[in-house]
């Protein structure tokens, strides 16, 4: 490989002359490559020049069909080779990862038409390998669903082996499972509450095999912004665990669809508790030599463990639409979880002495006394009466699961991101209100930074219209089912059917099979197998039909596949725990929360529609908003493209 895919000379700045490159890319070699180069490419290409040479974060907020990833890619692999080291780019979720890298995505169009070898690697999430563990209890239930046995004989030959291994592979992607819904894979895959350091396993599992493999590329690591923000979350952990950081050290940063950083780092930096994960853990102490004091504190502590955790079970509230249940801190709780605090103190006093007697496995005590530690960091939250907590409990099959996650997660992204002096780039089409970068930047700890804003080159106007169908709203689901089977017949399916909830999608669905007007068109469905594989069939398959509730963002399908995209709801945020804590931090809730979020999130999906010049279509808003209230008309018609007007049917 090349160390520059130009001259380099010593003697000049080197982003400059990757600028003048950038700039004979998109001058010279891509439009004699047949590709269209727009203005607002170019302006882009210019504005990263400054961030990249500034090590400054910058926020570009580029409309749909700029080409904005063709840029931040050029910058981000010459500046990876400039420094010797690899540029992350995270993605909003692991579909978005799909589409950056497949075979005719922009990655490998800049390799075959610049005659570039850009080595790029994907680092997934570990809830996207396969458990060896799980996969072995999953057997032992017998599950009739799966064919579990064939599964397990589907895996490499050195998984089960004891020999040493000569040669491995990485395996157990999701995306190598694509039978299986998302339930039946989260009865195998990684999860939270996996013990990987003392498994057995660890250095024959997939999800290992995989991060030596991407920590070794040389240009590009792709992940999801959930594994990045996981990376910075656990980097001084896992360094005290003498562990290697989830990501190797990395010169620049891109956040594509940086608009949602926020959440996945507010779903990062939290903390799950399980009972019977606690009890499994701390139960491996007693099975050493320890003295008496020590085991009694141990027995207390899984007894208030179950106290503790009954009591979270019996202060919650229902929330409608959601699994999750809102927490009630009550006095009772609250002694609780003060009880339990103060046992795992005095364990963790008696484990000082216990580790001085060198009767306790080393290694494990070190596991033990980290679960026991950030237990405590999480509850304290609950104890403090100037800390913004945000929690909730849900239901699994080995008893209740409580989340707890910190109200604000700027002062963390501030400290380990965004102090670092390093190239930050925000990708999106959408990222700022009304003008302003400010609330994105307020929200994530960013004092300074650098911005700019262009407009899709597409002409909206003759290739979109944009509908609000009147039905009776006495009619409820019916009424809205029967305007979703007029527009399905409207495109002869060749359809993006987006929801809020997964509850809408799950109704839907039911309603489908008995719809005999929609009988001979095809419905694939999100959850119903792995992702990618869905997307694909759907645009393989012109006259279907494609519903998901996380697809609002990223998801490219030029031509005929895809002529309607309709919104069932207006998306709304939910009434869970996180942005309810949202609301109670500002002054209007509706106006500063809720409706910027709303409109944000149907921009993006209005912006699945057209992809390319030569598309067209129709986009069909069905929210009962758009009947009832006269503001939320005004604030729709105020974010839809340059020149489409809505219309009333």
């Amino acid at each position: 490989m090349k160390p520059y895919p130009f001259t380099y000379n010593p003697g000049i700045p080197f982003i400059q002359q990757a600028a003048d490159w950038v700039a004979d890319i998109f001058y010279e070699l891509l439009p004699a490559a047949g590709f269209e180069v727009r203005d607002e490419q170019i302006y882009m290409a210019f504005q990263l020049e400054k961030a990249f040479a500034d090590k400054q974060t910058i926020f570009a907020e580029a409309g749909v069909g700029t080409g904005k990833t063709l840029v931040y890619l050029l910058y981000a692999v010459c500046y990876a080779r400039y420094t010797r080291k690899p540029a992350v780019i995270t993605c909003a979720d692991e579909s978005l990862i799909e589409q950056l890298v497949k075979p005719e995505g922009d990655i490998a169009k800049l390799a075959r038409h610049l005659d570039l070898i850009i080595d790029a690697r994907l680092g997934k999430s570990p809830d996207q390998y396969l458990c060896l563990q799980k996969l072995d209890q999953a057997r032992a239930q017998a599950n009739t669903d799966v064919d579990w046995e064939e599964i397990m004989t589907g895996l490499p030959s050195f998984v089960y082996s004891s020999a040493p291994m000569q040669s491995f592979h990485a395996y157990g992607d999701r995306r190598n499972y694509p039978q299986l819904t998302d339930e039946q894979w989260n009865a195998v895959n990684w999860d939270p509450f996996q013990d990987c350091f003392t498994c057995d396993r660890r250095h024959r599992c997939g999800q290992t095999l995989s991060r030596d493999h991407y920590r070794r590329a040389a240009d590009i690591i792709i992940c999801s912004h959930d594994y990045y923000l996981e990376h910075v979350w656990t980097y001084d952990g896992r360094k005290r665990e003498g562990q290697l950081p989830l990501l190797p050290e990395h010169s620049s940063v891109v956040f594509d669809e940086g608009h949602l950083l926020e959440s996945a780092a507010m779903k990062a930096f939290g903390y799950k508790m399980k009972h019977v994960t606690f009890e499994q853990l701390i139960s491996r102490l007693l099975q050493n030599e320890i003295r008496e004091s020590l085991a009694v504190l141990i027995d207390e502590a899984i007894v208030q463990s179950e106290e503790m955790f009954n009591a979270f079970g019996r202060y919650n509230l229902a929330i409608a639409g959601s699994e999750r249940r809102e927490i009630v801190l009550t006095e009772t709780l609250l002694s609780e979880v003060s009880r339990f605090r103060g046992l795992i103190s005095a364990i963790e006093e008696e484990l000082v002495f216990e580790g001085e007697l060198y009767t306790l496995d080393h290694y494990q005590l070190r596991i033990v006394e980290e679960h026991m530690e950030m237990m405590q960091q999480a509850l304290l939250l609950f104890e403090h009466s100037e800390s913004t907590v945000i929690s909730w409990v849900e239901n699994s099959p080995e008893g209740l699961t409580l989340t707890v996650m910190p109200g604000t997660v700027k002062e963390i992204l501030e400290k380990q991101v965004f102090q670092l002096r390093m190239p930050i780039v925000f990708s999106s089409a959408t990222m700022s209100v009304e003008g302003s970068f400010h609330y994105l930047a307020d929200s994530l700890g960013i004092d300074h930074y650098l911005s700019f804003s262009v407009d899709s080159p597409y002409a909206y106007q003759e290739q979109m219209e944009v509908m609000a169908p009147q039905w009776p709203l006495a009619e409820g689901f019916d009424g809205k089912m029967k305007e979703v089977v007029r527009m399905l017949h409207h495109t002869g399916g060749r359809a993006l059917i987006l929801f809020r909830t997964r509850n809408e999608l799950r109704q839907f669905k039911e309603h489908v099979k008995a719809e005999p007007l929609l009988d001979g068109m095809s419905f694939y469905y999100e959850g119903d197998g792995e992702i990618s594989h869905l997307i694909s069939a759907f645009q393989q398959e012109e006259e279907s039909v494609l519903c998901a509730v996380s697809l609002w963002e990223g998801l490219d399908i030029p031509g005929t596949s895809l002529m309607n995209v309709i919104i069932w709801s207006l998306p709304f945020p939910p009434f869970d725990p996180i942005f309810n804590a949202r609301r109670k931090a500002v002054n209007d809730p509706y106006q500063e929360v809720d409706l910027p979020y709303m409109l944000l999130r149907l921009r993006q999906g209005i912006g699945r529609l057209i992809r390319s010049r030569e598309d067209s279509g129709i986009i069909v808003l069905l929210g009962e908003e758009l009947q009832t209230n006269p503001v939320v008309m005004h604030k729709v018609i105020s974010v839809l493209p340059k020149g489409v007007e809505l219309k009333s049917l």
